[in-house]
């Protein structure tokens, strides 16, 4: 999604205040907007956005998410700070990666709402910058050993493993850790591979980094620096895009480009295609525009921010550029508007009843910018011959309470070393594991 302050900046301090009353009208159906072939409500173009963010008031004592029958919640981990990102390491550890957002240091009236509701929201405080190690040692799904893995990152996000290395992105980089199975603890700042769009702007900071399934190549996603390009094309050299680096040496280029925010990446394990997560843009209505999951060409493009969903232009962005909506692939599947779909994973172990076999979890961050609120959830889609093949379920949910405040945010997903689901919740302060129940039948 658009960063708040970025969102009050168009609309002025003299309007900012009024946002915080803005009312929307989108659907009350939890899978509105969601599928191959969405249906797609006319813009309503706006200067003020709905400003919707959920107090963020954490889980209480005895309170975790919920499952479908037949499976069990464990609070694998708590009291961690911001958690955003999973890699589950060879020897069963995983790797959490503890990062935020922080106070705009900007003064003035936008900046000061931007960081009251990005507080509210949970979503900004003073980054901890580290990577944390869990390891259950019992295999009670709970992880009772805890230690700093690293430290001094520069709001590290994805992280991945191959070739004895451990690669890591930060907001502006990928830098690498040599890296031995079972090892607790790196020290550095690690290598620098190659560099990430970074500063002075840098709104969609959260950058990805996974390796292909053969060892080969790095992937590395890279949101834009706005909404719709309001800050000037030349801020989005490189990004709104998936970069990839062939290994050892690179270079680094352009795989993907048009995609807003990409987030979650991985790989479908029947075609070996890589499919992305992204949130797409704001402030055309509460029912647009769906985020979404897609398969990635090599040189494609996807429509940011020209067009979306394919060739729905957005009238917003100017000058036009009608050769590259021609060209805009449409997106495999929507996964509702303002969901912040970030967590993306497929699922390639065998604990889970056959349905789920090859099949995707999505994190739902939730929206700040709807009314209803959509997204809070953790949702499988199921997968048949490399594509979407049914309904969307929605796998992992209450995360808000009877009163819609966040009790959580799902954000990374993870499969661990036994097949059970991990997820990262950063307002939770924690990672829930799910696993099939010891007693009872899965459905």
């Amino acid at each position: 999604m658009i960063p708040l302050k970025s969102a009050l900046s168009r609309v002025g301090p003299p309007l900012a205040a009024l946002a915080l009353a803005a009312c929307g009208q989108g659907s009350a159906d939890p899978f509105a907007g969601f599928g191959a072939t969405p249906q797609l409500p006319p813009p309503k173009s706006s200067l003020i956005p709905t400003l919707n963010a959920r107090q963020a008031v954490g889980w209480p004592p005895g309170a975790a998410p919920v499952a479908p029958a037949g499976f069990t919640v464990t609070r694998y981990a708590g009291d961690l700070t911001h958690p955003r990102w999973l890699l589950v390491m060879p020897n069963g550890d995983v790797l959490v990666s503890e990062a935020s957002s922080e106070p705009a240091k900007d003064k003035g009236v936008t900046a000061m709402i931007a960081n009251l509701l990005q507080k509210k929201a949970g979503a900004i405080m003073e980054s901890p910058n580290r990577i944390t190690l869990l390891r259950d040692s019992d295999g009670d799904g709970v992880a009772e050993v805890r230690s700093t893995f690293a430290e001094g990152l520069k709001r590290p996000f994805g992280m991945t493993l191959t070739g004895g290395k451990l690669y890591v992105a930060n907001d502006d980089a990928v830098v690498a850790f040599p890296y031995v199975d079972g090892q607790t603890q790196i020290t550095g700042v690690g290598e620098k591979v190659f560099d990430l769009p970074g500063g002075p702007i840098n709104h969609h900071w959260t950058k990805n980094v996974v390796a292909s399934p053969d060892g080969t190549k790095l992937y590395a996603t890279v949101g834009s620096n706005s909404n719709v390009g309001e800050n000037g094309i030349e801020n989005e050299i490189n990004r709104a895009a998936v970069i990839v680096y062939p290994l050892p040496a690179g270079p680094a280029r352009v795989f993907a480009s048009g995609l807003r925010n990409p987030n979650g990446l991985d790989f479908e394990p029947t075609t070996g295609t890589p499919w992305t997560a992204v949130n797409e843009r704001d402030m055309l209505g509460d029912d647009l525009v769906p985020d979404y999951m897609t398969s990635l060409q090599d040189g494609g493009f996807y429509g940011w921010p020209y067009s979306y969903f394919g060739q729905h232009v957005d009238a917003r962005v100017k000058p036009q550029r009608p050769d590259l909506v021609a060209k805009a692939i449409v997106p495999d599947y929507a996964l509702g508007s303002h969901t912040a779909s970030l967590g993306l994973a497929f699922y390639k172990a065998d604990a889970f009843p056959a349905r789920y076999k090859g099949g995707v979890f999505i994190g739902q961050h939730g929206s700040w910018n709807r009314k209803p609120p959509s997204g809070y959830r953790v949702v499988f889609v199921p997968f048949a011959n490399g594509k979407p093949s049914g309904p969307p379920e929605a796998f992992l949910t209450g995360f808000l309470d009877a009163k819609d405040h966040a009790q959580g945010r799902p954000v990374g997903v993870a499969v661990d070393k036994t097949g059970a689901l991990l997820v990262a919740d950063d307002v939770g302060k924690a990672v829930w594991r799910v696993a099939p129940s010891p007693t009872g039948t899965s459905r």
